[in-house]
């Protein structure tokens, strides 16, 4: 099963091919904006580089938030786009789950799993994954965060968990090695698992703030 990952929801455009369990191909260039104008380009290059038509793709996987409200509105609309010319499926994979998966399970012993996500705001995005289940996500101010957090020790992945870790204070956190950007070919890994699964539904933007908007200013008599 050939599956492409996209990740454009933070301050990167990724995109990864997979085959079964094997990645092909994968590219990542950091960027705080400018993802409109070159995620389909490195889509592009990298298909090239794997070799992989977008006609032989059997599914396509991209990251559905939270994080950037322009960035995940381009990768869901990529994504959908590129399955739809390609008579192919779309799936959405969360930002959170993505950077979970890329955690492994011995590093998790022990600790409680702290995914954070920068919200380019003050406030910080967090779910915690824990042996006894997994919380909802919320956007906790950095002055809160520690009494949000469950005692114990923590192990911190995401691209805000330096941030995160700077306003602890003396709790017992480390921070998941190669955690700091979403990885796109756990996205293809992700969807690949929820297509076999039995999810159907297509991507669709998840955010945990309302996008900021001006209302248009009422005409002039």
């Amino acid at each position: 099963m050939k599956v492409l990952g996209i990740d454009s929801a933070g301050s990167q455009c990724a995109a990864a091919v997979l085959d079964d369990e094997h990645v092909l191909a994968a590219r990542a260039e950091t960027m705080a904006r400018g993802q409109a104008e070159r995620l389909l380009p490195l889509i592009a290059e990298t298909l090239a580089v794997a070799g992989v038509a977008p006609a032989a793709l059997d599914l396509v996987a991209v990251t559905t938030g939270p994080g950037s409200f322009t960035g995940i509105r381009i990768g869901v609309a990529a994504a959908r786009g590129l399955a739809l010319a390609a008579g192919r499926p779309a799936i959405g994979v969360g930002v959170f789950e993505a950077y979970a998966a890329a955690v492994p399970p011995a590093a998790r012993r022990g600790r409680t799993l702290v995914v954070a996500v920068e919200s380019k705001r003050d406030e910080l995005y967090l779910q915690t994954f824990a042996a006894d289940g997994t919380a909802p996500a919320a956007q906790v101010l950095p002055a809160a965060a520690a009494a949000w957090l469950p005692p114990g020790p923590l192990l911190l992945a995401g691209d805000a968990a330096a941030r995160l870790r700077t306003v602890l204070g003396g709790r017992e956190a480390a921070i998941a090695p190669d955690t700091a950007a979403v990885d796109p070919g756990q996205v293809a890994r992700l969807g690949r698992a929820h297509y076999l699964a039995g999810r159907r539904e297509p991507p669709r933007p998840f955010y945990l703030r309302a996008p900021d908007t001006t209302r248009p200013r009422r005409a002039a008599p």
